[in-house]
This record gives structure tokens, C-alpha cells and sequence, in this order.
């Protein structure tokens, strides 16, 4: 039987010649490292890992500043067997805690300045052993895998077993973490750098976080699948990552990303000459952001859409000949992936119908770590993921999210959909964006309200933008308060976190 660790997939796509450039690191001195180095050095931790005698599929947690070593433990799991947990940097001790307790990771690995209180939270939950590993290439970690062989065969896996958890955010009750399988994460890289005609002549800048999908999954698994370079940034610099895309044919970012680079002046049709792909995910993209980098660059952003749960669903055609990547949409289900959207009874909706998003297909987690019922209540009576996301169908198959049925608003019993009043609200003169929420209101159950961001210069005024949006729009999904904010909070892919404004705004509206 053949071995179906993801790991061994992405090994076989390595180039021929072990001894061309794999990562260069693009801030900072410049790092180059071989394929060669990925192979070697992700050998040495996982031979690492095997010396520790570990339970088979043991959890691996991980909390470290991004560099491409952190890139190597990933592999050097993955090869020995055992199961990645990345965890975002900016979760905090109580957050870690939990974490921690739920997984029972057998190896923590953190940032070397964080190893005091880490590995006190560790120690005591019963996790036998801590690293540390900096983003200096410091640490225990590299310390302990450098006497290691550099020889390592990659354990026997199938498709379904686990190689990774991801926790959710966590915005509603406690994060879960979704488990995903060597089969889940091999079957959707594959399927990815079909739809996107990856080439091993692809050089990808790399300027995501790698505790996510969007950088771990997507990014990293598309290019090393692919045998192609990456330019490899520690964090995003807006103004060297548009120098670098004379050397760069494909980009994946978040919108914030690109509006930062919209900025800078250095941003043209010649910077962007060499590139053929920028893609855009994790985050609603404005469609005031697609058309200025449309003007600007003379390229076409194509937008997807992925979770936590199922990594990418959907994707806007990369090809002409597959059809225009329509602004707004995400696109059609990706090939194998079964899209559909139901009404509150589970029945399908005809086209342009807002409802319920429901997936099925090989990219689907098989359900949250211990969480049995959750799981259960999850998917439907005949196996399609419930995403919780509300949006609709085209008649084409192009998919638009209008938003989280946890946004939805009821208020007066009408529903109301944050994302199309927060379209009317970001076509106001002045408007840079917006969130409208849902508060608890007395007379209404929720009211709805908009905190609102000014464009630089401009000057908002929230009785002006009410009394615009009274002609535009039915009088149930005018806010009935508009906040003048400098700027929306952010979790870090960028994503607007409605949960703290709805805690920051509940007392203020009749709640």
C-alpha cells in the first residue's frame, strides 16, 4: 500500500536538483535555502521527534514567530506521523491554557521569550516536553535536532488520518479545533494548483502568518507542490514586497495587504509587470479595493474563499478560458467540492436566493477534536459541512458571501444582512469602510448599528450618513446609530472582529 502522508506528496514534487534555491528570505540579511535544506533539516527534527519515544499521532503545538525554520517543523511533523497544531502568536496565557488542556499536546514549541510562562502552562497540564525556537534561528529546539540524522523515512499514513488541528476563533462559546486529514489537505493543494496553472517556474511571495490555512495550507503546500521559489517575508513591508515582484510571478494575500500596497506610490502596471496571479482571501474584499488595483496594475485580483474547516471551497477562474473572475463573488465551487445554499429548512435556494452555504467534498474536515455533538449538529442528515456562512448562487455557479449567519440581524423580525447595508454604507462620499452590527434593542430585539472608518481628510457625519441611506434603502436596515471611528478592530488575517464591537456598542443602543 502506498504511503499517503501529505508529506511524502510534497517531497516527490521537489525539483530534481536538490541544490536550487527552495526559500529566500526577502527582510532581514537574505537566507537562501535549498531544497536540499528543506529535506535535511526537516529530517533532523522529525528524527528529533522519534527520539522522544512519543504516543503515535501525537499532538504538536506550536506558537512561534514565522520563520522558515517553523516552516521545517511542519514538514519534520508531518513526516513523523504525528499531528501539527499551529497556534496563533498573539493568543495569550488563558487562551493558551485552553489549548493546551484540550489537545494534551505531547511537544510545545514556543518563542524563546515566552518560554517562562509557556512552559509552566505546559508543565502543569502533563506535556512532557517544551522547545524553544526563535525567528533568529535560536533555540532549544534546533539545538536538540542538530546531532540528529539527516536521513529520515517518512511514516506510513493514510488519507484519513490526522495531520493537522486548527482552532477556530472562537468568537461564539469556546474554539474547537477542526481536524484535518493527510488526504484532506494533499486532495485540495492538488486541486488548488491545478485551478491556478501553478508552474515550477512560479516564484510566490510569502508575506502570510503560518498558524493559519491561508499561509500554512494554501501558500506553502501550493508552492512546494509546485517545486517553486518563495520569497519568504517574516512580516508584510508593503514597500519591499512590490520591489520584489520583479522577481515574482504569484501573490497571496489579504486585503489588508493590498490596500497597504495601493498606498505606495512604487505601485504600477511596471512593478507589477512580471506577475500573473494575485489572489485574495481570509477577508472580504471591498469592491473599491478590486478596481483600484485593477487601475493601478492593470491585473485582475482573483478572489477565493476557504475556512478553517474545509480550506478552500471556492475560487474565481485563474484561466480566461474558464471565465472572468466577477468582483464581489468568490467564485465557483472548486472542482470535487460540492457548493450549495439552502433555505432555514434545508431546502435548496433558486438562484440569486440568500441562504445557508452547505459543502461537501474531499477538502472537508472530518469534525472538531473532541467534540462529538458539535460535530454532529454541524453537518446535515446527508454529509454537507453547515460553513455558517449566508450568501448565494448565480446562475453561473459564482458564489457571494453576505456574510456569518451569526451576524445575521433580526430586528423588528425582518432579517437584515450586514454586508449589503455595509455596500450602500462604503459608497457614501468619504466612507474608507464600515461594520454594521447587531445590538439588543427593547423594542426591536436588535437594533442595527454601523461603525463607520473616514477616508484620510474626509469628515463623517452619522446623522448624514442615516439620512443617506433613508433614501436608499428600507427604514428596518437603516442604522439606528452610525459611530465615527478611526479605525475597525482586526483579528490577525484581517478580518473586521464584529464580536468585540458588538460587546463595545451593546450598552449604548436601548440594550
Amino acid at each position: 500500500m502506498s504511503n499517503q502522508n501529505l508529506f511524502v506528496a510534497l517531497r516527490a514534487a521537489f525539483p530534481a536538483d536538490l541544490s536550487r534555491t527552495a526559500i529566500e528570505t526577502a527582510d532581514g540579511p537574505p537566507l537562501r535555502y535549498t531544497w536540499a535544506d528543506l529535506e535535511h533539516g526537516s529530517a533532523r527534527i522529525a528524527n528529533l521527534l522519534v527520539s522522544l519515544d512519543l504516543p503515535a499521532a501525537s499532538r504538536i503545538a506550536v506558537q512561534t514567530d514565522k520563520s522558515v525554520e517553523a516552516l521545517l517543523l511542519y514538514l519534520a511533523v508531518l513526516r513523523a506521523g504525528h499531528v501539527f497544531l499551529p497556534l496563533n502568536t498573539a493568543y495569550q496565557a488563558a487562551e493558551i491554557g485552553y489549548f493546551i488542556t484540550n489537545a494534551e499536546p505531547a511537544v510545545v514549541v514556543c518563542s524563546p521569550k515566552n518560554f517562562a510562562w509557556v512552559s509552566r502552562i505546559a508543565f502543569s497540564a502533563g506535556t512532557a516536553h517544551v522547545f524553544t525556537l526563535g525567528d533568529d534561528r535560536s533555540g532549544s529546539l534546533l539545538q536538540r535536532a542538530a546531532p540528529h540524522s539527516d536521513l529520515h523515512a517518512p511514516v506510513q499514513r493514510n488519507a484519513e488520518d490526522l495531520a493537522a488541528i486548527l482552532y477556530t476563533s472562537g468568537t461564539t462559546g469556546r474554539s474547537k479545533g477542526a481536524m484535518l486529514s493527510h488526504g484532506n489537505l494533499l486532495s485540495n493543494a492538488r486541486t488548488l494548483n491545478r485551478c491556478w496553472d501553478w508552474q515550477a517556474d512560479d516564484v510566490l511571495i510569502h508575506a502570510l502568518p503560518i498558524f493559519h490555512v491561508h499561509g500554512l495550507f494554501v501558500a506553502s503546500h501550493c508552492a512546494l507542490l509546485g517545486g517553486s521559489k518563495i520569497l519568504w517575508f517574516s512580516k508584510f513591508d508593503p514597500k519591499a514586497a512590490i520591489a520584489r515582484m520583479a522577481e515574482a510571478t504569484v501573490m497571496m494575500g489579504v486585503p489588508t495587504l493590498y490596500v497597504r500596497m495601493l498606498a505606495e506610490p512604487s505601485l504600477s502596471r511596471a512593478a507589477t509587470a512580471h506577475m500573473r496571479l494575485c489572489i485574495s482571501g481570509s477577508a472580504p474584499l471591498l469592491v473599491e479595493t478590486f478596481d483600484a488595483w485593477t487601475e493601478r496594475t492593470g491585473m485582475t485580483l482573483l478572489e477565493r474563499y476557504g475556512m478553517s474547516e474545509t480550506v478552500m471551497l471556492a475560487s474565481n477562474p485563474c484561466r480566461a478560458s474558464d471565465g472572468p473572475r466577477l468582483r464581489g463573488t468568490v467564485g465557483p465551487a472548486l472542482p470535487g467540492v460540492q457548493l450549495r445554499v439552502v433555505d432555514d429548512a434545508g431546502s435548496p435556494c433558486p438562484a440569486g436566493e440568500i441562504g445557508h452555504i452547505q459543502v461537501k467534498g474531499p477538502n472537508v474536515f472530518a469534525g472538531y477534536w473532541r467534540m462529538p455533538e458539535k460535530t454532529a449538529e454541524e453537518f446535515s442528515a446527508d454529509g454537507y459541512f453547515k460553513t455558517g456562512d449566508v450568501g448565494q448562487l448565480d446562475a453561473n455557479g459564482y458564489a457571494t458571501i453576505v456574510g456569518r449567519s451569526k451576524d445575521l440581524i433580526i430586528s423588528g423580525g425582518y432579517n437584515v444582512y450586514p454586508a449589503e447595508i455595509e455596500g450602500f454604507i462604503n459608497d457614501l462620499p468619504g466612507v474608507q469602510e464600515s461594520a454594521v452590527i447587531g445590538v439588543p434593542h427593547a423594542d426591536f430585539g436588535e437594533a442595527v448599528v454601523a461603525v463607520v472608518v473616514a477616508k484620510p481628510g474626509a469628515r463623517l457625519d452619522g446623522s448624514a450618513i442615516t439620512a443617506a441611506l433613508k433614501s436608499q434603502i428600507a427604514n428596518f436596515k437603516v442604522p439606528k446609530q452610525v459611530h465615527v471611528v478611526e479605525q475597525l478592530p482586526r483579528n490577525a488575517m484581517g478580518k473586521v472582529q464584529k464580536n468585540l464591537l458588538r460587546e463595545q456598542h451593546a450598552a449604548q443602543t436601548g440594550g
